[in-house]
């Protein structure tokens, strides 16, 4: 089957590198806002026949999704025989069950939503909770890609005697991957919330770690509240500078400097997230995540 890739608003940098990775052509997708702030969107690439891959990281998703949409439906209208999604980052995660009364259970709605226009879905670590496997949610087939290998790598090539640190008892078995991979021990915080940017850590005794430098590694970080509590805590116990690893850089505009004030040494992230942090690659790791649900694609 031919195949094409499309990149949605704010993803063409991904696009371009997958559709390289994919050994694909990249179509042409010119869009822009109308004065009132509707999207405007025209496909200036031939979509028959073809099976479509478009790349949209969801970051920020409310002003992406219609685009998203429209772009999609606009692919179908021309004739593509099939539309997949590879999303590194998939919103809507977090509101998974009601917690009041009249609470919008956003990631099934949302799944809902995504699954009516796209036939399959390529994501890297989600951020699942009490929703087990993306099959629980959305209709279409998916593919969960694990950014693991490729932190573990970084980790085993950069860092020099590492001590792997989950922040909290949710990150245990991710984090034990992680480490095990990169060869390096790990231990695991302890974490209790007290809102959207309180958070207490407590730590276990790291003293016998004390020449080691401290690798704290999260999957999503946004506030990065989590993560500056992390940090402190084994600057305070004595550990070397802390460096920071994230899967998703949801980073807020003053979360680079917390951590660097709170005593982080770097902080380094994949690029599901465009950020200037983003040095860990994953997209070579979502080409056969691709390729085993849209089969073998030709130019």
């Amino acid at each position: 089957m031919r195949g094409l890739v499309l990149a949605s608003g704010g993803s063409e940098s991904l696009g371009r590198h997958l559709a390289d990775a994919l050994g694909l052509p990249l179509g042409a997708v010119e869009s822009r806002r109308f004065p009132d702030d509707e999207t405007y969107l025209r496909l200036d690439t031939h979509c028959r026949d073809r099976h479509v891959v478009i790349a949209a990281t969801l970051d920020r998703p409310d002003p992406k999704l219609l685009p998203l949409v429209f772009l999609a439906e606009a692919a179908r209208a021309e004739g593509a025989t099939r539309v997949g999604l590879v999303a590194p980052y998939l919103a809507y995660m977090r509101q998974d069950q009601q917690f009041r009364p009249g609470e919008a259970v956003t990631s099934r709605m949302f799944a809902a939503l995504l699954s009516r226009h796209v036939d399959w879905l390529v994501t890297v670590d989600p951020h699942l909770h009490r929703v087990k496997a993306l099959d629980e949610i959305y209709t279409v087939p998916s593919r969960v890609v694990a950014a693991a290998p490729a932190l573990a790598a970084w980790i085993a090539a950069h860092v020099t005697r590492p001590l792997v640190v989950g922040p909290d008892e949710e990150s245990a078995q991710w984090v034990q991957d992680v480490a095990s991979r990169a060869g390096a021990p790990f231990v695991v915080m302890r974490k209790v919330r007290g809102g959207d940017r309180t958070v207490e850590i407590t730590a276990p005794d790291v003293s016998a770690w004390r020449g080691h430098t401290p690798v704290v590694v999260d999957d999503v970080v946004s506030s990065g509240q989590t993560m500056i509590a992390t940090v402190r805590r084994l600057v305070e116990a004595g550990l070397a500078a802390p460096v920071c690893l994230a899967v998703h850089a949801l980073f807020a505009s003053d979360t680079d400097e917390a951590l660097r004030a709170a005593g982080a040494t770097g902080i380094v992230t994949t690029n599901t997230i465009a950020h200037p942090a983003g040095a860990i690659d994953i997209v070579p790791l979502l080409v056969p995540a691709i390729a085993d649900l849209a089969g073998e694609l030709t130019p």
